[in-house]
C-alpha cells in the first residue's frame, strides 16, 4: 500500500522548465575575468566527462574525473559549477573526500585537498553531480540547454555555453586559458537517439535496457566548445583529401526527412575546407573530424561538432554563411584561442572576414567588396574593442555592460581588411599563420592549439614587416572613434590630412584622378598632389581604409529615430 503513491508520483509527467529557468547567479553567468590564484596554480591535464540525459525529468546527471598538475604549491581546487547542479560525492585520487572538505559557494565547487600539492605533483578529482540545468532564453545568444522536439515528437536537445561558460554543464575552469589537454566525453541517451559530440568517436555502447552510450575524445578543446547534442539523427558522411596530404573524415548529423537539403549543405564542406586550407593553413583537427550537427538554435563553433540551425537558407553569395562562419572558428577560436576575452576580436573579426574572403576566392573581388560593404553600416564605434585588462565575456559582448558588442565582428573584420591592404597579401598571410599556428609553415602534426593575444598579434606584424604599426592598432583597437580623412582643394592642389583619435595616423591613401590612381604615403598623416580644377577625384576608390563616414553616421541616427 505504501508503494502506490510513489509509483503514481513517478508516472506523473514532469512539466518542462520554462526558458530562463532555473535562474543562474551572476557568478555562473560570468565567464573569464580575473581568476582565483588557485585556478592559475594548476595545469588542466584531462577531463573525463560522463553525462546521462534524463529527458522525462529534464535532468542532466554527470560524473567528471578531472586531472591536474600543480604549477605552484596549492592546497585547494577551485572549480566553476552552476549551483543548479548539486554535488553528491567527491573523491580525490580514488579516496572519498569528507564533506567538511567540500564547499559550494555560489557557482563554485571548492575542494580542500587531503594534503597540499607541491609544484609538479598531480592529482585526480572525481565529482558526481546532477540536476536541472539552466534553460537558455534565446540560444545561442543566451546560454544553457535547449529542450525541443522534432516534427514527429522525438527529443531534440542541445547545449550552448560561449557566454556563460562551461560551468553550466560540468565542473571546469571557466576562463579562456582553462582548456584541458584532453577531454573524453561519454553521453548516455535513450534508445533510438544519437549523441554526436566533440572529437573522435571511440565507440558506441548499447546498454541492456536499449540506451546507448556515445564515447568521444577531443584534444585540448575550448571549454565553451564542448557540446552535447541529442536527437534522432541521420548522417551523411565523406572524406576530404587535403592539399596537405592527409584525409579528413566529415559528417553532418541532420533530422529525418531532410536528406536532399542535408546533402546540398554537405556538398559545401569540402570546397570550404579547401578554401581555408589554401588561404590560412591545415584544418587543425584533421585527425578527429569535421563535424556539423543540426540544432534547435542558430549555431555555434563547438570544436569539431559545429552547431547548425540556419534552416538551409539560400543567399545571393551562393553559400551558407552560417556554416562557413562557424567553420572559420575551427581556426579562429578553437586552434587559436584568445587568451583573455579582451582579445575576443581575434575570434570574431577573423571569423567575419572569412565570409567575404571566401566570396572573393569563389567569384572574385566584386563579391568581396559587396560583402564587406554589407557590414560597414553595422559598425557602432561606441567603445574601444580592447581595454588592456582581463574582462569577462559579457563585458565584451554586451553593450549594456560597456562592451563593443558586434564591433568585434564588423569593425574587427574591417580593421583586418585595412591591415591586409596596408602590409600586403603575403605579409598578411604570414601574420595570420603565426597567429593561428605559431609558425608560417604549418603542416599536419607540427602544431597544436594555442592561445593568442592582441599584444602578441601586434608583435607578429612587426616580426613579418619589420615595422611598428602601433599607431594602426592604437587607433582601431584602443580608440572608439574612427579616423577621419579631411580633404581640401585649393590652387590646383589636393591636400589630405588624417584626424585620428589616437594622434599620429600615417595611413596611406589611394587617390584616383580622372581614372588614374596614385597612392599617397601620408607621412606624418598628411599628403598632397597637384589636381586640375576640373579633375574628377575619388578618394580611396576601393575602400581599403576603415574611416569615418558621415553618411553612415546619418543613416544610423535615422534608423534610431525611425524606431521611436
Amino acid at each position: 500500500m505504501i508503494l502506490l503513491p510513489l509509483l503514481l508520483a513517478a508516472a506523473t509527467p514532469v512539466k518542462p522548465p520554462a526558458k530562463g529557468t532555473p535562474p543562474i547567479s551572476e557568478q555562473t553567468q560570468k565567464s573569464g575575468g580575473p581568476r582565483p590564484a588557485e585556478q592559475l596554480a594548476v595545469r588542466f591535464d584531462s577531463a573525463d566527462l560522463a553525462f546521462e540525459l534524463l529527458p522525462e525529468r529534464y535532468r542532466l546527471e554527470g560524473v567528471a574525473t578531472l586531472g591536474f598538475t600543480a604549477i605552484k604549491p596549492v592546497a585547494r581546487l577551485i572549480l566553476d559549477l552552476d549551483s543548479n547542479l548539486p554535488v553528491s560525492a567527491v573523491a580525490v585520487d580514488g579516496a572519498p573526500l569528507p564533506a567538511g572538505r567540500i564547499t559550494r559557494p555560489d557557482g563554485q565547487l571548492i575542494v580542500t585537498l587531503p594534503r597540499p600539492l607541491a609544484a609538479g605533483e598531480k592529482t585526480s578529482v572525481r565529482i558526481t553531480y546532477g540536476g536541472t540545468p539552466h534553460v537558455a532564453l534565446n540560444a545561442p545568444w543566451d546560454d544553457g540547454v535547449v529542450w525541443s522536439k522534432t516534427k514527429d515528437g522525438r527529443l531534440w536537445f542541445a547545449t550552448t555555453a560561449e557566454g556563460y561558460g562551461c560551468d553550466l554543464f560540468w565542473p571546469c575552469l571557466d576562463f579562456p586559458r582553462g582548456e584541458p589537454a584532453m577531454a573524453t566525453i561519454h553521453v548516455t541517451v535513450p534508445k533510438g537517439l544519437e549523441a554526436p559530440s566533440n572529437g573522435r568517436l571511440l565507440g558506441i555502447d548499447t546498454l541492456p535496457d536499449g540506451r546507448t552510450r556515445w564515447n568521444w575524445r577531443a584534444r585540448q578543446p575550448n571549454t565553451y566548445a564542448i557540446a552535447l547534442n541529442v536527437g534522432p539523427y541521420e548522417e551523411v558522411t565523406g572524406t576530404y583529401k587535403s592539399r596537405f596530404g592527409n584525409s579528413i573524415p566529415m559528417t553532418y548529423w541532420y533530422l529525418p526527412g531532410e536528406r536532399p537539403q542535408a546533402e546540398k549543405l554537405f556538398a559545401e564542406f569540402a570546397p570550404t575546407l579547401d578554401f581555408f586550407e589554401s588561404v590560412v593553413g591545415p584544418y587543425p583537427f584533421g585527425d578527429e573530424k569535421l563535424g556539423v550537427v543540426e540544432t534547435p538554435h542558430k549555431g555555434m563553433e563547438h570544436q569539431t561538432i559545429n552547431a547548425y540551425g540556419n534552416n538551409y537558407a539560400k543567399a545571393v553569395e551562393g553559400f551558407d554563411w552560417l556554416f562557413q562562419h562557424e567553420l572559420a572558428h575551427e581556426w579562429f577560436g578553437n586552434q587559436l584561442t584568445a587568451g583573455d576575452w579582451d582579445d575576443y576580436w581575434l575570434h570574431e573579426g577573423y571569423g567575419t572576414l572569412m565570409q567575404p574572403m571566401y566570396g572573393e576566392w569563389r567569384e572574385g573581388r566584386a563579391r568581396y567588396q559587396a560583402m564587406m560593404q554589407g557590414s560597414r553600416a553595422g559598425i557602432a564605434n561606441k567603445v574601444p574593442m580592447v581595454r588592456g585588462r582581463s574582462v569577462t565575456e559579457e563585458e565584451v559582448y554586451e553593450p549594456s555592460r560597456g562592451g563593443p558588442g558586434q564591433d568585434i565582428y564588423n569593425k574587427g573584420a574591417w580593421m583586418l581588411h585595412s591591415l591586409r591592404w596596408l602590409i600586403g597579401e603575403p605579409a598578411f598571410r604570414d601574420v595570420t599563420r603565426l597567429a593561428v599556428y605559431g609558425r608560417t609553415d604549418p603542416k599536419p602534426g607540427n602544431f597544436t592549439p594555442r592561445y593568442g593575444s592582441t599584444a602578441e598579434y601586434e608583435g607578429f606584424v612587426r616580426q613579418v614587416t619589420g615595422k611598428d604599426y602601433g599607431w594602426f592598432f592604437d587607433t582601431y583597437l584602443r580608440r572608439a572613434a574612427l579616423p577621419e580623412l579631411v580633404e581640401t582643394r585649393s590652387d590646383g592642389t589636393l591636400s589630405l590630412a588624417w584626424k585620428a583619435p589616437g594622434g599620429a595616423f600615417p595611413m596611406p591613401v589611394e587617390v584616383e584622378v580622372d581614372g588614374r590612381r596614385t597612392t599617397l604615403p601620408m607621412t606624418g598623416g598628411r599628403g598632397s598632389l597637384p589636381v586640375a580644377a576640373d579633375a574628377h577625384v575619388v578618394i580611396d576608390p576601393d575602400a581599403h581604409v576603415l574611416r569615418r563616414s558621415t553618411a553612415i553616421e546619418e543613416l544610423q541616427a535615422w534608423r534610431t529615430t525611425s524606431k521611436k
